[in-house]
């Protein structure tokens, strides 16, 4: 774990005086998002297993005034998990955000996938999601009860592939209607508590998840979305701080989000 903070000097904004933890943090959708709720004003825990690449974002966090804490952990393992969730609250004193948004995306036939795909799917897109939000539940229901703001927040990445399942992508489909479900029976459970629960479902984004496929298919999947122009990182980032800087009043429960050339 390292800290790394400067005093804000942005001014007033949605999120001052409130922290966020976000995971799969060192890049992509992640790292973005990092970015943009510390805009707001939110203190930032970035929260990945590659430390390099987290001091990057929380070198650009602190650059433009803000607040940033790395803890290198794997979400997968309920240990680490755990007790990234508890560095967190220990180092800020407080937990307002949570964006479950680390995962990894294997995709091939079910007939010949190699042994561990699938299980590494599973621990991080479902169980990782998980025990961060287990964890993070008693924090958020106190942050909630509090200023500045007395309303939190889970946002859960799923994906358009937990909606519509695709040849090669039957368990990465699988794991993303995981955590679907998994948030609407939160949102329900945490709802008379002022914790907002949201599931945003990106489509085709620029991101390195297509690299963690196997290199023998990869091309292969590469031509299915060679046509589209696919989103930003930074596209998904602004849903999400558009879910979180919402009133009190309002709760964003699901955001579907496609590349305007996407047609599943």
């Amino acid at each position: 774990m390292a800290a790394t903070e400067r005093p804000a000097e942005h001014g007033n904004s949605a999120l001052e005086g409130t922290v966020a933890l976000v995971t799969g943090a060192s890049s992509g959708i992640g790292a973005a998002t990092a970015l943009a709720l510390a805009a707001q004003g939110a203190a930032v825990a970035l929260v990945a297993r590659r430390s390099d690449r987290l001091q990057q974002v929380a070198e650009q966090i602190i650059g433009r005034g803000g607040r940033a804490l790395c803890v290198e952990a794997d979400v997968a393992d309920r240990s680490e998990a755990f007790a990234a969730v508890d560095s967190v609250v220990s180092h800020f004193s407080r937990l307002d955000t949570v964006v479950n948004n680390a995962g990894v995306m294997l995709l091939g036939p079910v007939a010949d996938a190699p042994e561990g795909e699938w299980e590494r799917m599973v621990a991080v897109n479902q169980l990782g999601c998980l025990y961060v939000t287990q964890r993070a539940q008693p924090h958020l229901v106190r942050a909630a009860a509090s200023e500045p703001r007395h309303v939190s927040d889970i946002v859960n990445i799923s994906s358009t592939a937990g909606r519509v399942a695709r040849p090669g992508s039957a368990v990465y489909s699988m794991t993303k209607a995981a955590v679907v479900a998994l948030s609407e029976s939160l949102r329900q459970e945490m709802q008379p508590l002022r914790v907002r629960v949201s599931v945003v479902e990106p489509g085709n984004v620029a991101t390195e998840l297509v690299h963690h496929t196997r290199e023998e298919l990869r091309e292969g999947l590469e031509a299915q979305v060679g046509g589209i122009e696919r989103m930003a990182p930074e596209d998904i980032a602004r849903t999400i701080c558009f879910v979180v800087t919402s009133p009190r009043r309002v709760a964003v429960n699901e955001v579907l989000v496609r590349a305007a050339d996407q047609t599943w």
